[in-house]
Order: structure tokens, then sequence, then C-alpha cells
């Protein structure tokens, strides 16, 4: 038992059921009581004092308006790696975070573009020939949907620099590290453009016309994320936070949930715990492509 959620071991998409905090509580002491360690666990984790993880086998529970919003909620979900992965696109840190013996943040950071411009666009060329193939998964179709219900009451903020979100029919997703299919020069103010184009070596570096190297338009290690004004805008204005497919690591996404604790209630769904699963009110392990068409209410 951890993290406040409760995983139940069947196939379907409705398999989840989440524990309400008095009834983790409650579970939390019967089994505590069967051995000191537990108790002394359940004494000095704030994490398991508030929320239990219950496993099983054969239980079956529909989930349907499990999260309901009302008509005065104002929403704010982030989406991670997660979501994208389902859809075949790889976690940014997949595979050992290893490419050609390269770190990611030895490909994607200021310094790299400064050192090796080839090898960094050989690197995002490759993303984007990833990304084109990949298509949007139910999770993705759900939230365009909700998007469609809600209006300017959802802001959908996503860490993935893919384009799922619009392919799937999202209008307003804010791009927090930037989007793949577009590019900027690392000089001048010129605006970001859309380019699918692949620049794998030998081909030249692509230039502006002030002379400037043309780059990935993405939000590299030891840059500010985009658009920091309006998440944090929408974030003082959430009543409900919900996060899908997130490591729960990367700042400052990591402490959106934080930031709404204690005036929003906060969801987490995504196929494993986020490292800061105790501070959201409820959990739903497994894939966002199958829970989150259950998980929504009337609107």
């Amino acid at each position: 038992m951890t993290g406040g959620t409760v995983t139940l071991k069947d196939t379907s998409a409705a398999r989840l059921l989440c524990v309400e905090t008095q009834l983790g509580i409650c579970l939390r002491s019967w089994f505590a009581a069967t051995s000191s360690e537990k108790q002394y666990h359940a004494r000095n984790d704030p994490c398991a004092s508030s929320q239990t993880l219950i496993r099983a086998h054969s239980w079956r529970v529909t989930l349907r308006g499990v999260i309901e919003i009302s008509r005065q909620d104002r929403v704010f979900i982030l989406t991670g790696a997660g979501i994208s992965a389902e859809s075949g696109i790889p976690t940014f840190r997949g595979a050992g975070g290893l490419w050609r013996n390269y770190r990611f943040e030895e490909v994607a950071s200021p310094r790299a573009w400064q050192r090796d411009p080839r090898l960094v666009w050989e690197f995002y060329s490759i993303r984007r020939r990833v990304a084109a193939a990949a298509k949007p998964n139910p999770g993705h179709f759900t939230l365009a949907q909700l998007e469609r219900t809600l209006q300017d009451r959802l802001f959908l903020c996503t860490q993935n620099v893919d384009s799922l979100h619009e392919q799937a029919g999202s209008r307003r997703a804010v791009h927090m590290h930037g989007e793949l299919f577009k590019s900027r020069c690392d000089r001048c103010d010129r605006n970001p453009f859309d380019d699918t184009e692949t620049y794998d070596p030998p081909a030249d570096i692509p230039r502006c016309a002030c002379g400037g190297q043309i780059r990935p338009h993405i939000c590299w290690f030891g840059e500010v994320p985009y658009h920091l004004d309006r998440i944090f805008q929408a974030l003082s204005e959430a009543t409900v936070f919900i996060a899908v497919g997130t490591s729960g690591v990367v700042e400052p996404a990591a402490s959106f949930v934080a930031h709404v604790r204690d005036r929003a209630q906060s969801f987490y769904v995504g196929p494993e715990e986020p490292a800061n699963a105790c501070a959201f009110t409820k959990c739903f392990l497994g894939k966002s492509g199958e829970l989150l068409p259950s998980l929504f209410g009337p609107q």
C-alpha cells in the first residue's frame, strides 16, 4: 500500500478504483497492526498518512464520472511524456537516457548547440520522424472533447513537444517546453515558425535572413520554459487540477500541484505513481488512453 491509488489487475479500462482518504487511513491502520515496522512508517511518512494503494486481482469497478466538474469549476490539465508514450513516442529519458552514447542533456542544451549544432539537429531530426509517425490515442481525444465542452474554463498545459493534442482537436494547448515541429533563429527575435524538415548531417545548418542559425523551438536544459505567466495565472484560478502521465520530477511542472493544493481538487492519471503522488487528492494508475474516457462526469 502506497500512494493514494487503487490498482486492480484487470486489463479493462474499468480496473481502477481510488480509495478516499478516510478509508485509506482505516485500511492502513489495520495492516500496520500486523507489524511494528509498518506502524513506524505510518507514523513518520506524511504521504502514507493520507493515502493508500490497494492491489487486487479480480475486482471490476465502473469509473464513469469519478471526476465531476461543475459549471463553476476551472480546470487545469498538465500532460507529460506518459500520454505520448502510449502513442509510440518514447519518453525523453527512456532506453536508459542515452542516444548514441550521449545523454539527452548533452544534446538538448545551449552548450550542445554551441559545441555541435549538426549533432543537435541530427537528434531532433530523428525525433521529428518518430513524432510524425505517431497518432493521438483516446486520452488525447478525451481531453480535446473536454476542451470543446468547457471552452475557456479549461487550460491545457503540456510538457510534450509533439503535436498529438492538436491532431486530436485541441485548439488551445500551451506547450511549456516548446514545439518539435517549429524552429526559430538563435540570434534575432523572429517569431518561431512551422518547420517539419529534417536536417541530418551532412546537411548544412539552416540560416535566418539575419545570419543566425535556425534551431529547434525547444526549451533546452538550462533555459526558461515558455508561457509561465499564462500558466501561473491559470493555476491561480484553477479549482480542479489533473496531471496526466507526468513523472513529478521535472521542474517547474512538478510543483504545479503544490501550487493549487490548498484550494483545488487534484488528480493524477498515469501508468506509474509520480514522485509527487502524495500531493494529489486521488491517483488513478493505468494507461491514460484507457482511463480518461471513463473519468469525467457531467459538465
